[in-house]
C-alpha cells in the first residue's frame, strides 16, 4: 500500500492566516516527500472557512513541487465547470514541466451552491461542464492545432504550450462521492477515482467501486491497472486515548464547517445531484463515536491505526488511503506528529510499492 496527505483547509482567517497556512502546509509537505509519502493532494474551494484557503491548488503545488524531490502532486481536485479549459490545460501543463512529471491531475463536478451561483454557472450543466472540460484538456495535451467546437466552449486551432511532460499525458483522477454515474463513468473513461467515504456507508461504498471496476473491466482497459484513493482524517498519538481525546475538537470544528458551506441545500434540489438536499441533516447526523466505530478516521495509536488501515484494505482491497492531518484548526506540532508517528510505526507494516514517482512517464 502506499500512503499519501490530503489538504483541505478548514481554518478561518480569524483562527490562521493563509500565510501561516501555506507555510506549515509546505513544511508538511517537505517532511512527508522525506518520509516517503506517495502523494500530496489539495482541493479547490472557495469563500467559505470549509476549503476556502484553497482557490487553486496549482499555485500550492507549484510551490510544493520546488521543495521536494519525489513526492507525486494531485490535484484533488481542479473544477472544469470554474475555469476555462485552456486556462486549465495550461496550467497543469505548467505545472506538470515544473515538477519534471510529478503531477496526476484530478478533476471534480463541484458541489457546493454558494458556489457555482458565484461563478454564474447552472448546476444543471454540472455533468456537461465536466466532461467537457475534461476532454477539452487531454486534447490540448495530446494534439496539436486543436480544434473545440463545443457546447460550452469553442476555440481554435490552437497549440498549447509548454507541451506535458509526461506522455501522452498526467494521469487523470475522477472525484466522486456518492453518484453512481461518476463511478461508471471514470472507469468508462479509464480514469483512476478519488473517493470520500465519509457519508457513505462501507457497503454502499464498495458496490460503487464495484461498479467503477466493472465499468473499467467492460471498456477493455488494462486489468488491475485502475488506482484507487480514498480520503481519511488522520490523528496518531503514542497514546490511543489521548489521541481520540485531542481529535474530537478537530473533528468537531471540521463537521462545522461543512455545514455551513453546505447550507445551501436547505433550499437547493438537483436533478444532477440526486439526494444531495440531505446533506446537512446527513453531516447533523454524524458524531465522533459514529466515526470512530465505523471507520470514517484513523486515530489512535500506531497499533490501533494500522489495524484500522487493515480494516479498510479489507473493505476495499488495494487503495491508497489520502490522509487530511490538518483538519479543523489544528496546531502545526499535532498535523507533525502524525505525519511523523504514521510514517515511522504505520506505513512499514504495509509493504510499500514501487515509489511514487515512477507512476508517471517523463517524455523522451
Amino acid at each position: 500500500m502506499q500512503f499519501g496527505i490530503n489538504f483541505f483547509p478548514t481554518v478561518a482567517p480569524q483562527e490562521k492566516s493563509g500565510a501561516q497556512f501555506y507555510d506549515e502546509a509546505l513544511a508538511l509537505s517537505e517532511r512527508a516527500d522525506a518520509l516517503g509519502y506517495s502523494s500530496i493532494k489539495i482541493v479547490e474551494h472557495y469563500f467559505n472557512p470549509y476549503g476556502g484557503y484553497s482557490p487553486d491548488p496549482v499555485t500550492f503545488l507549484a510551490a510544493v513541487s520546488q521543495r521536494t524531490r519525489r513526492i507525486r502532486l494531485i490535484t484533488g481536485a481542479v473544477i472544469p465547470a470554474f475555469n476555462h479549459p485552456i486556462k486549465l490545460a495550461g496550467k497543469l501543463a505548467m505545472l506538470d514541466n515544473l515538477s519534471h512529471g510529478r503531477l496526476d491531475v484530478g478533476f471534480a463536478r463541484a458541489f457546493l451552491p454558494i458556489e457555482f451561483d458565484a461563478f454564474q454557472v447552472s448546476m444543471e450543466e454540472s455533468r456537461a461542464r465536466f466532461e467537457e472540460g475534461i476532454a477539452a484538456c487531454v486534447r490540448l495535451w495530446t494534439e496539436e492545432n486543436v480544434v473545440w467546437r463545443g457546447r460550452f466552449y469553442q476555440f481554435g486551432p490552437v497549440t498549447l504550450l509548454p507541451r506535458v511532460y509526461q506522455r501522452p499525458h498526467p494521469p487523470v483522477w475522477i472525484a466522486a462521492v456518492a453518484t453512481p454515474q461518476s463511478f461508471e463513468w471514470a472507469g468508462q473513461q479509464g480514469y483512476h477515482l478519488m473517493i470520500v467515504p465519509y457519508l457513505s456507508r462501507h457497503e454502499d461504498m464498495q458496490r460503487l467501486l464495484q461498479l467503477y471496476r466493472d465499468a473499467w473491466r467492460a471498456a477493455g482497459h488494462p486489468p488491475g491497472a485502475e488506482q484507487v484513493q480514498m480520503s481519511f482524517h488522520a490523528y496518531v498519538c503514542e497514546d490511543g486515548a489521548q489521541a481520540r481525546r485531542e481529535a474530537r475538537a478537530y473533528m468537531d470544528d471540521y463537521l462545522a464547517k461543512f455545514i455551513q458551506a453546505a447550507a445551501g441545500w436547505n433550499t437547493r434540489v438537483s436533478d444532477q445531484y440526486k439526494g444531495y438536499e440531505k446533506t446537512v441533516e446527513q453531516l447533523r447526523a454524524i458524531t465522533y463515536e459514529r466515526v470512530l466505530a465505523d471507520t470514517k478516521a484513523f486515530i489512535g495509536d500506531p497499533d490501533e491505526v494500522a489495524a484500522q488501515v487493515r480494516q479498510i484494505r479489507d473493505y476495499y482491497g488495494a487503495v491508497e488511503p489520502s490522509m487530511q492531518v490538518t483538519f479543523g484548526n489544528m496546531p502545526y506540532e499535532h498535523a507533525l506528529r502524525t505525519l511523523e508517528l504514521f510514517a515511522q510505526h504505520v506505513m512499514p507494516r504495509f509493504q510499500a510499492q514501487p515509489a511514487a514517482a515512477e507512476r508517471g512517464q517523463p517524455s523522451p
